[in-house]
């Protein structure tokens, strides 16, 4: 799975950013985040945009290194049907993708965040040995995107969030402890 050691920098073509934002616009109306204090439907849909912004991006990566790649799903799925299988498959291997806008970067520091609060837990959590990729989107120009190497759960450090109504509800991987 560790084709690079480095982050790789992605620019998406005008077709995959445009696909991304219309899977985006249909997706928002599927999804409820209020466990999570989230009801603002605009920035739960920029959310899902700049998540398949990543998982393109990690795509591409892979496919350099002459990998077969299975994702990302496009699929619309409606409430209990949603899933929280990987996002990416690579050569039979699932992978997550884990994206985070620059913009928001700039503000808390370059960090992911998963699910882990007592209505809903991102399952990757318990899976030491599933492998996640992190990828930095530069929201603020072309969506240029940095695919950092993978990682498998058991080598992260996993922290708490910097703003307080996340804590207890969200696990955070700080750019600096990779």
């Amino acid at each position: 799975m560790r084709e690079f050691t480095e982050p790789v920098v992605i620019r998406l073509s005008p077709e995959l950013i445009d696909k991304a934002k219309e899977f985006a616009k249909q997706v928002v109306g599927t999804v409820n985040y209020r466990d999570s204090n989230q009801s603002n439907m605009q920035k739960i849909q920029n959310d899902h945009f700049i998540s398949k912004l990543g998982e393109e991006a990690v795509r591409l990566v892979f496919e350099r290194y002459d990998k077969t790649v299975v994702g990302p799903d496009y699929t619309i799925y409606s409430g209990k049907n949603k899933s929280w299988d990987e996002d990416l498959t690579i050569d039979s291997v699932g992978l997550a993708v884990k994206t985070q806008k620059k913009s928001a970067a700039l503000r808390y520091g370059l960090s992911w965040i998963f699910q882990s609060s007592g209505y809903r837990t991102d399952p990757i959590l318990t899976s030491l040995d599933a492998w996640v990729c992190f990828v930095e989107c530069d929201d603020n120009s072309d969506y240029e995107c940095k695919v950092f190497p993978p990682y498998q759960i058991k080598e992260l450090t996993f922290k708490e969030p910097k703003l307080d109504y996340l804590k207890g509800k969200k696990r955070v991987v700080y750019a600096d402890d990779l």
